[in-house]
């Protein structure tokens, strides 16, 4: 009887000599060149890690000094159109509280045309300062990395600030107001928005001082004719090129 032939799938399969094992030392040697290639290039990424370490080191001081410098002549130039802004309205005769015919100094809500002018209500049209002036928070502006904060003359002899004009007791003298004025800015983080408080007065005249005795920061702030002001004779006048009542010394700019 012939067999069958067996069932291919059932049939033993057929095994072929095994291929020889790759050469390991070959691969080895190959992937020497890559490691080395790694190892030059973090050292060259390190060393350029280094020099730009260096260079933010050098730089930085020199960007936020800059950064100082242009927030302080910022805010000098702020401090003169405020004077400016200040002769206008009181040349203007617009705000007149007590209708003797002569102009009073203004806040600087009114002044920006945002909070009516005492006494009449109205708003100034046009206004003589930009309205970013009249975004007053707790009497205060804050501009270009400054907190700037206006005074005017109150009937007890001190000075009265736009926050708290009219609360106890603390009224305008109106014709003390006619003539005097004054206006402080300071950094809002000092070191960080600037090094130096300013204050500029009815006389025109910008003082500066770096803060070596009293230090005005953010909610630190100035005090409203004690600083930056000294006694002369028993007098107060403002403190140019000498020290204040607090300690600082200021310059005119």
């Amino acid at each position: 009887m012939q067999q069958d032939d067996p069932d291919p799938v059932l049939a033993d399969p057929v095994v072929s000599d095994p291929a020889p094992p790759p050469d390991l030392s070959a691969f080895a040697a190959r992937m020497q060149l890559p490691k080395r290639r790694r190892r030059g290039w973090l050292v060259a990424y390190g060393a350029l890690l280094v020099a730009a370490a260096i260079g933010v080191a050098i730089g930085l001081p020199r960007f936020f000094g800059a950064r100082l410098n242009r927030n302080e002549s910022m805010i000098i130039g702020t401090l003169k159109n405020i004077s400016s802004g200040q002769s206008q309205l009181q040349a203007s005769g617009a705000l007149d509280v007590d209708g003797d015919g002569m102009g009073e100094y203004g806040f600087l809500g009114e002044m920006a045309g945002v909070v009516p002018l005492r006494g009449s209500g109205a708003l100034l049209v046009p206004p003589v300062v930009s309205a970013r002036f009249g975004d007053v928070q707790d009497g205060r502006v804050e501009i270009g990395g400054y907190v700037l904060e206006m005074f005017l003359p109150a009937k007890d002899g001190g000075w009265v600030t736009e926050s708290t004009c009219g609360v106890g007791g603390c009224e305008i003298d109106t014709s003390a107001a006619e003539t005097q004025w004054m206006c402080y800015a300071w950094p809002i983080e000092r070191g960080w928005t600037g090094n130096r408080a300013f204050m500029i007065n009815h006389r025109g005249d910008i003082l500066a001082t770096n803060m070596s005795a009293e230090l005005y920061s953010g909610r630190i702030a100035p005090k409203g004719g004690v600083s930056g002001y000294c006694l002369d004779n028993g007098a107060c006048r403002a403190a140019a090129n000498t020290m204040d009542r607090c300690g600082n010394t200021w310059v005119v700019v």
